[in-house]
């Protein structure tokens, strides 16, 4: 298997979709990385547990109506061109 863009695009899907799919209450609550952990007080700059969690957050908020587009595309292309 050659190392395309394609793959490339499709690998940083799969990671764009593990991402979205973590459940804060069953997974990430479990692990110590919940919405509750990690509080700062006013001013301080967040730890990068905070930043990570923030970020999880905001894959899951924002890519949820565009990943079911770009995975419908994704396959698709895949059962037209193998």
């Amino acid at each position: 298997m050659a190392f395309s863009l394609y793959s490339l695009l499709q690998a940083a899907l799969l990671i764009i979709n593990a991402i979205a799919v973590l459940h804060e209450e069953r997974f990430l609550r479990h692990v110590g990385w919940g919405s509750d952990q990690g509080i700062g007080g006013f001013g301080e700059e967040p730890g990068i547990k905070a930043q990570l969690t923030n970020l999880i957050r905001s894959v899951r908020t924002v890519m949820r109506v565009p990943l079911i587009a770009v995975n419908s595309v994704t396959i698709i292309l895949l059962l037209l061109f193998g």
